[in-house]
């Protein structure tokens, strides 16, 4: 996921240095989802890593 954003980043740059503002505006859009639901779903297995982490050794 963080792939794709970083790829939607480059378009968007790409885009907006070839003047292609409404194609820039909407890859930039694309990215910042992406990346917020990329911290997202890290977060919760992040979370859920150190509960399982716990229950395996007892602590």
């Amino acid at each position: 996921m963080l792939k794709w954003a970083l790829i939607f980043a480059v378009v968007a740059l790409i885009a907006g240095l070839l003047g292609f503002g409404g194609i820039a505006g909407a890859a930039a859009g694309i990215a910042k989802f992406l990346f917020f639901a990329f911290l997202v779903v890290f977060a919760v297995f992040l979370v859920l890593g150190l509960f399982a982490g716990r229950k395996i050794t007892g602590g």
